[in-house]
């Protein structure tokens, strides 16, 4: 069973594999002030009753984390084959950027992700502490992308910033013109991060040489916005993770 391991700046998500099908996942916090025998010690409780892992792939945008998950791999994994995603790690994914090793992993593994399973070109949307817009080519390459400010991060800067604002559920109110301080936030945040996914997905699409073949949202915010979203074609939770499990393959294939 090969065990993927996400750390995200706001969560970490794992997902257990056998072969392509993925039969766990599980979300948590990422805490930056723990240790790698406080990780070790949450993951064996996460995977106390699932089967025996026989592979781990990771990937980190947090490098205070990742320097305490390298210590995990090492002492408590260290009898199962193991890899993280960092520069010289084979992935298949050329990277077309002015400075390829500026790259995060997850947006590496994102785009072979949806290359293998959706095609190109194509536009990975990853609702998460950022809102990132990842642009794979007809051929499988990272061609850059664009980066804005994610919802949690917005909605926790206004609420901060205004005195008589504040953080509200993210659902749909009852129309796009509140009638109140509720409805007027969450049209706001729904409807106006669903046009700026849409506008910057247009202006891509138009800068590609063919025609783009999917549009695919994930990320633990993309339920939020999909439904309001006239550009995006798929909802896929797991790409992440999937994209772990096409590295860790290509890495340890017999």
């Amino acid at each position: 069973m090969l065990l993927a391991i996400d750390v995200g700046n706001t969560n970490t998500v794992l997902g257990l594999f056998e072969e392509e099908e993925m039969v766990h996942s599980w979300r948590v916090r990422t805490d930056g002030d723990e240790t790698a025998d406080e990780i070790a010690l949450k993951f064996r409780g996460l995977l106390s009753d699932a089967p025996l892992v026989t592979g781990v792939a990771l990937c980190s945008t947090v490098p205070r984390v990742l320097r305490e998950m390298r210590i995990v791999l090492t002492r408590y994994f260290a009898d199962v084959p193991h890899i993280i995603i960092e520069p010289g790690v084979k992935t298949g994914v050329p990277i077309l950027t002015d400075n390829p090793k500026e790259v995060g992993a997850d947006r590496i593994v994102n785009t072979l992700a949806a290359y293998e399973l959706y095609g190109g070109p194509s536009i990975v949307v990853d609702f998460g502490t950022s809102t990132n817009l990842d642009v794979v080519s007809a051929k499988g390459e990272f061609l850059g992308g664009a980066l804005a400010p994610g919802i949690e991060i917005s909605l926790d800067a206004l609420a901060a910033r205004a005195a008589q604002l504040r953080k509200v559920e993210l659902v749909r109110p009852r129309a796009a013109i509140g009638k109140n301080t509720v409805e007027a936030l969450q049209s706001g945040t729904l409807y106006g991060f669903a046009g700026q996914v849409d506008g910057l997905v247009r202006r891509i699409a138009a800068e590609l040489p063919e025609p783009v073949v999917a549009v695919i949202a994930t990320g633990g915010l993309a339920p939020v916005v999909v439904p309001e979203s006239e550009t995006i074609t798929h909802h896929d939770p797991d790409l992440t993770l999937q994209g772990l499990r096409l590295v860790f393959e290509r890495n340890f294939s017999n």
